[in-house]
């Protein structure tokens, strides 16, 4: 740490790689904190969660008992232990959200109508010419809601079965994925008439005619979970074929990293989530009661955080401050704070005894 501080003092290194390495260092170090507790809201399991972007403060979180709550990061406090506090909750009168085939929009408040089960639904995080929630439902079209004129603009159709997750590009603003229980991975331009870009094939175009598996599909079951990188530039998906991939997202190219065997069970949608400003970056996907951490392009494990009771299904990353929050079906969200830094003895009496010496 020393040599990356006098190196960036004499301006022969980059600023960003001594920010870079203390946040690789973090990460590696995430354990379960036993001074920070999440006040338990739910009661049922969490679903998802999400954390706004501009603070980092705020995290959402959603669960099967139809209740939305609202929390605040922050240590106001300023005591080593203490609890993040929910500031407000929308309570099971929002269950007309899962069982009456619909989502909501709070303050104001606008309603979208769907024919079948809502199962995901994702605004992009960078667009600034258009303002359209994508929403992945029981049926195999994806609806696009603009929130300007309060109505479904139009639909992407293409999949054959229900559409489980779905990503806008955090890159480019009208580029949007979708993942969909026929196997299939899709990208789309939501400007052109056509729609769809690609779809994506774990065969990259190679496949034996003896297979037996179907042509242009990303997993050989079920694709409930989509992530890009911080940068745009790669796509993740997880199946329940128990496998991971990580695709091109401007060529459409599965770029064929080894990540072993990815234990997915889950039949709706896996919130997983990945690092941004770390060398290498990681990915942190929900592995029955565990989060597993895989570095993202070579595919290695590095570890196995374990704490919660029961099936995780969401897990989100705070990457201003390397925190990793998740959720799962034992009603609990876990946080997952970088170890501190723990002062070398033998250095700190050198230094004082240098110091007393002159």
């Amino acid at each position: 740490m020393l040599g990356f501080i006098s190196a960036r003092q004499a301006g022969l290194d980059d600023p960003l790689r001594l920010r870079r390495a203390e946040s690789t260092r973090r990460v590696l170090s995430l354990e379960l904190n036993k001074d920070r507790d999440v006040e338990r809201i739910h009661g049922s399991g969490v679903n998802t969660l999400d954390i706004e972007p501009v603070e980092g403060r705020y995290m959402l979180s959603g669960g099967s008992d139809g209740v939305i709550v609202l929390y605040d990061l922050e240590n106001l406090s300023r005591k080593p232990n203490y609890t993040c506090k929910a500031l407000c909750s929308v309570g099971s009168r929002l269950k007309h959200s899962i069982l009456e085939n619909s989502i909501s929009v709070w303050l104001p408040a606008d309603v979208f109508q769907f024919e079948g089960t809502v199962y995901c639904h994702h605004m992009s995080p960078v667009a600034t010419k258009h303002c359209l929630i994508a929403v992945g439902t029981k049926s195999p079209k994806v609806q696009l809601c603009d929130l300007k004129s309060g109505s479904c603009s139009h639909i992407l159709q293409g999949h054959r079965q229900e559409v489980l997750a779905v990503s806008w590009s955090p890159r480019h603003e009208y580029v949007l994925a979708t993942a969909s229980a026929d196997s299939r991975v899709k990208l789309w331009d939501v400007r052109r008439a056509s729609g769809c870009l690609t779809t994506l094939d774990q065969h990259n175009g190679e496949k034996s005619k003896a297979s037996s598996e179907a042509v242009n599909t990303a997993h050989n079951g079920r694709v409930n979970g989509l992530c890009y990188t911080s940068d745009g530039l790669h796509l993740l998906t997880v199946g329940t074929d128990d496998r991971m991939r990580l695709w091109n997202s401007s060529t459409g190219e599965n770029t064929l990293v080894n990540y072993g065997k990815v234990s997915n069970e889950s039949r709706k949608g896996l919130k997983f989530s990945v690092s941004c400003g770390c060398s290498p970056e990681f990915a942190f996907v929900p592995y029955k009661s565990t989060i597993a951490v895989y570095t993202i392009f070579s595919g290695e494990l590095i570890t196995m955080l374990r704490g919660h009771y029961n099936t995780v299904d969401c897990c989100v990353f705070q990457p201003n401050f390397q925190e990793l929050y998740s959720g799962s079906k034992d009603c609990n969200i876990l946080a997952w704070i970088p170890a501190l830094r723990e002062p070398v003895l033998e250095e700190v009496s050198e230094k004082v005894m240098n110091i007393l010496s002159v």
